[in-house]
């Protein structure tokens, strides 16, 4: 359902969608979980491209300024909030401190000097300093736009090399302790650990989980939203608030067929829920705080005297069993839900060295046994195979 005239949208997940026609005759969406709020931010973020316009690297009073405009005008209305916080406090722990010492316009120098700043810092991991870079980055490329200076200022933003280091994951013997666990455990909720053990999803989607998203009859589930706890930025209220929305990308909406075990356990489980709208966790209208459910994964894991992990350690778990089993990287990556191959690739590259050594371990058992000893002539000399 569209309001006339006002380009804004009621869309079938219940968020509210407003599109903006740019001058090049393509459109910017912002959402919402409201009519008023959307209409409040295309109204945001026209006044934010007027502002831009009058506002150039050249004329700003400062960098920080020109920072501040995008963080709270331009970027604020375009993405998701759980992504804006990570803006948000990237820049107001690095970038606005940085260069409100500096007091001065975008220049390569400074930019060169900030990106040094931040890959000499030992306190930050590899992957921590590219995701700031990164946001950098992504902050340069629109407050430049149409700049002279975009090219030589952009030459100076280069990401640290990623670490190639392999993931965490639960043995076979931690994982069968983890199970039991969460299977004798008196909070049934529990048993949410093993619907991410047999099927990758994340602690976010695992909470958003509704009993209409499981189809008992295909043995499928969907994945269609996400919650998260972020960061209300409107002060008067409380500090962090809880968000349902949508998964990471579009790729991570997807639908996942699930364990026949697990399907009969799900479908006891069910005849607790009110209806098909509520929550699988909860058993309610309201989704359970993925800071909660962490505390109940702790809690299984000391019972079962298993180390203290991440909960994403159980999503690493199931990616290495699957390519343990065969299950070729397609595959793996369509059910995990990530963006493009290359990512599952880089990440589980540890676990794909050990799958073309059983590669090269079974077609030397094919040499041994179906080939046997040969002798062959080389240059009248005879060489044993």
């Amino acid at each position: 359902m569209s309001r006339r005239g006002e380009n804004i949208y009621k869309r079938k997940d219940g968020r509210w969608e407003g599109r903006i026609l740019k001058a090049d005759g393509k459109y910017q969406y912002v959402y919402a979980r409201t009519y008023k709020e959307v209409k409040e931010k295309k109204k945001n973020y026209k006044e934010y491209k007027k502002l831009r316009r009058e506002k150039i690297p050249g004329t700003a009073k400062s960098a920080t300024e020109l920072f501040k405009l995008w963080l709270e005008s331009g970027v604020a209305n375009q993405v998701k909030p759980s992504t804006y916080e990570n803006y948000y406090r990237c820049m107001h722990k690095y970038v606005l401190p940085f260069f409100g010492k500096m007091n001065d316009r975008i220049t390569a120098l400074q930019v060169g000097l900030f990106v040094k700043s931040i890959c000499d810092n030992i306190s930050l991991s590899e992957s921590y300093k590219r995701k700031i870079i990164s946001i950098f980055k992504t902050a340069l490329r629109e407050i430049l736009k149409n700049s002279g200076d975009y090219a030589p200022i952009m030459e100076e933003v280069k990401l640290p090399k990623a670490e190639n280091t392999a993931v965490q994951v639960f043995s076979v013997k931690e994982q069968r302790l983890i199970e039991n666990a969460a299977m004798d455990s008196e909070d049934k909720r529990a048993l949410g650990i093993l619907l991410c053990f047999y099927s990758g999803i994340r602690l976010g989607e695992l909470c958003a989980l509704k009993w209409g998203d499981l189809d008992f009859e295909a043995g499928t589930m969907s994945i269609v939203r996400t919650v998260s706890r972020t960061k209300n930025f409107q002060h008067h209220v409380n500090k962090s608030i809880l968000l349902v929305g949508m998964p990471k990308s579009k790729k991570s909406i997807r639908k996942i067929p699930l364990p026949v075990f697990l399907l009969k356990l799900s479908n006891k489980l069910k005849i607790y829920a009110k209806n098909e709208h509520c929550y699988v966790l909860s058993g309610s209208k309201t989704p359970i705080d993925p800071r909660t459910y962490q505390k109940l994964f702790k809690r299984i894991l000391t019972s079962a005297g298993v180390k203290d992990r991440k909960f994403h350690t159980i999503r690493h778990t199931f990616a290495t069993r699957a390519l343990e089993l065969g299950v070729d990287i397609k595959t793996l990556s369509e059910i995990l839900g990530h963006s493009n191959v290359a990512i599952t690739l880089n990440i589980y590259a540890h676990s794909l060295m050990e799958q073309k050594k059983i590669a090269i371990n079974k077609l030397n058992e094919m040499h041994v046994t179906h080939m046997g000893i040969t002798s062959f002539a080389v240059g009248g000399s005879v060489i044993n195979a």
